[in-house]
């Protein structure tokens, strides 16, 4: 599931990549500031994204999976900009049921 959703990202499929996410997934920016919750605001925010940044690119450096929790230490390309990044997934049944990012 987690492992499996970085080939849609990166392919940018976003069927396939909201797939990896239970019906009712909520997204947080960090630390507890709801973004949003459900499949459709977050496909809608994804969509979005992935056609407004041509340049997307996003390596995992480091991970630890711990229990349900995945915490991914990343390297982000973006409209022309490099950055680090973490982002916290929580899964439930094999699909991630909570993003903090």
């Amino acid at each position: 599931m987690y492992k499996n959703n970085w080939t849609p990202y990166k392919a940018r499929d976003i069927d396939a990549f909201m797939a990896t996410y239970t019906k009712d997934i909520k997204l947080y920016n960090f630390p507890n500031d709801l973004r949003s919750e459900g499949q459709e605001p977050m496909k809608e925010s994804y969509k979005s994204f992935f056609e407004s940044t041509p340049d997307l690119h996003c390596k995992i450096l480091y991970r630890i999976v711990t229990g349900n929790k995945i915490i991914d230490h990343e390297l982000v390309t973006a409209n022309g900009c490099t950055f680090k990044a973490v982002a916290v997934y929580e899964t439930e049944n094999g699909l991630i049921c909570k993003v903090t990012l």
